[in-house]
């Protein structure tokens, strides 16, 4: 399959030969929104994206990667123009809320089964986020290409069965995808394959970490450490994706 400039990224993913493609790729989309954001471009000083990014807001985490990136005065227009919005938005709900009869059926309800109309207005901003829901919508992007290289494209499958596999996290989405993505006729092969990639991989992460261990023995001093050495930051991503080991991501000045 010629490679085109959508199968470029994905590509280059899987030849950086890490742990988990889809791990490079949600570090360098990650990387790119903040620069958007809040990089010298100034997209944060356009009407259109800061009234995007007023409406949606921000989760914990990347309100802590906004932060740990720099620019103040970048973040600080951005929270100005968010809270303006969201005050308004609060004071409606305060201004419309009628509190709810206690009933004994309230009383048994879960704190997790909200029902209180301004609570439920509290989490949906809680979970709402700019850079989640721009990450998610071009991720999905890249499954669709994965599954179109993968069944048109015999050197990127071949790199794929010979590779480190997924992380945990990145090898579910692959699977729930699959069911979408791929026919039937072509489901058991993919599935074989991505089960034996995961099966040799995680294998391969245990032993290292493994040797890790024993390497604090003092009888094994002085034994090679192998692939041991970042086994930790390695064990850690195949479990749950990202880079525990990445600097922090900030502003180039």
């Amino acid at each position: 399959m010629r490679e085109k400039l959508y199968t470029i990224p994905l590509n280059d993913a899987v030849n950086a030969d890490g742990e988990c493609p889809f791990c490079f790729i949600e570090r360098k989309v990650e990387q790119d929104l903040l620069d958007f954001i809040l990089g010298s471009g100034s997209s944060y000083m356009e009407s259109d994206i800061r009234e995007i990014t007023d409406q949606e807001g921000f989760c914990r985490v990347h309100l802590k990667k906004m932060y740990d990136y720099g620019n103040t005065l970048g973040n600080a227009w951005i929270l100005k123009t968010h809270y303006q919005r969201l005050i308004k938005e609060m004071r409606e709900q305060f201004q419309n809320f009628t509190p709810a009869k206690t009933t004994f059926k309230t009383k048994l309800r879960k704190t997790s089964e909200l029902s209180n109309p301004v609570g439920i207005w509290a989490e949906a901003k809680e979970k709402s986020c700019y850079i989640c829901r721009s990450f998610a919508e071009t991720y999905e992007r890249y499954l669709d290409t994965f599954f179109v290289m993968y069944k048109n494209d015999a050197g990127f499958r071949d790199k794929i069965k010979h590779s480190k596999g997924f992380c945990l996290k990145h090898f579910g989405d692959l699977m729930e995808a699959s069911d979408q993505k791929l026919p039937d006729k072509e489901k058991n092969q993919f599935y074989q394959e991505l089960f034996t990639l995961m099966n040799e991989n995680m294998a391969r992460i245990y032993d290292d970490v493994s040797w890790l261990v024993e390497k604090f023995d003092y009888r094994n001093q002085n034994a090679d450490w192998k692939n041991s050495r970042d086994a930790i930051q390695r064990g850690m991503q195949k479990l749950k994706g990202g880079y525990p080991a990445d600097p922090i991501y900030k502003t180039e000045k």
